[in-house]
């Protein structure tokens, strides 16, 4: 069971430890995805932190998350990048997935990016595209603000009305134009995973209005908004998950894909820095 007082405790601890390690001052957080870790050569580090030593932090098991915190500047900004993310179906709880984001909070950073990698369903998408999340569906089963509300982060009902800014949807839909890199836009349909989705849950997730699934990113934009962070979520689409046409995929081929469209993200995702 969730509680509240521990949990406050825990993120103390973890901050404290973090603030006794580091000399800069994040003002971005970032959450890099599966095969997304590129983004951190570019950013000039001053500190690497592994999440194995840090109190409370749970550790990626993922492959090709590599399991750091990283601080130092990107586009002249002070950030605070994740390489390497937690999932539900590793087994983590809600409250153990999202909590680097109350330690970010803690911090005072108040803008978030985070990309993920997910497979496209809308048909006028196809694999190596990037998507634009405007908006997204939770069909994880379950929710990262259930149990006791922590009121000094935010409100019990917190409004998911715009959970992606529309202000920096336009920042990176302007970068993407100057630098002439194709983007699509719409919306990430949560899922619990591993499977891989079925012809059947891949129709049942289209006819909801979804264009890309994938198996993280919505708790953490949950928790980001009810703090009152200012979101900005890209898929890299590495599959393509059309029911008639659908064919076998694995992980390998999955990392491929998002390391190959990854420099197009990466300038993306600094330029968007810069320019907060």
């Amino acid at each position: 069971m969730f509680d509240r007082d521990t949990y406050r405790k825990q993120i103390a601890e973890a901050y404290e430890f973090i603030s006794g390690k580091i000399t800069t001052t994040p003002e971005i957080g970032i959450i890099l995805g599966t095969g997304l870790g590129g983004l951190a050569k570019e950013i000039t580090v001053r500190h690497e932190l592994p999440y194995q030593t840090i109190p409370h932090f749970p550790v990626s098991t993922v492959e090709s998350h590599e399991g750091k915190l990283i601080f130092g500047d990107l586009g002249g900004k002070q950030v605070m990048a994740m390489q390497g993310r937690f999932h539900y179906y590793e087994g983590y709880t809600m409250a153990q997935i999202t909590f680097p984001l109350r330690v970010m909070k803690r911090f005072g950073i108040g803008s978030l990016l985070i990309s993920n990698a997910g497979g496209g369903m809308n048909p006028l998408f196809r694999k190596g595209d990037l998507m634009i999340i405007e908006d997204h569906i939770n069909l994880l089963g379950t929710n990262p603000l259930i149990g006791q509300n922590l009121d000094e982060f935010g409100p019990r009902f917190p409004d998911m009305s715009e959970p992606y800014s529309k202000r920096l949807i336009a920042l990176a839909e302007e970068i993407a134009l100057e630098n002439k890199i194709k983007v699509q836009k719409g919306v990430f349909v949560a899922v619990p995973g591993p499977s891989l989705e079925t012809r059947a849950e891949y129709r049942f997730l289209r006819s909801t209005g979804a264009d890309v699934v994938g198996m993280s990113t919505v708790p953490e934009v949950i928790v980001a908004v009810h703090q009152g962070m200012e979101v900005l979520g890209i898929s890299v689409i590495t599959d393509e998950c059309f029911p008639e046409a659908l064919e076998p995929v694995n992980v390998e081929e999955i990392i491929k894909v998002a390391n190959q469209t990854e420099p197009k993200l990466t300038l993306i995702m600094r330029e968007v820095v810069k320019r907060l």
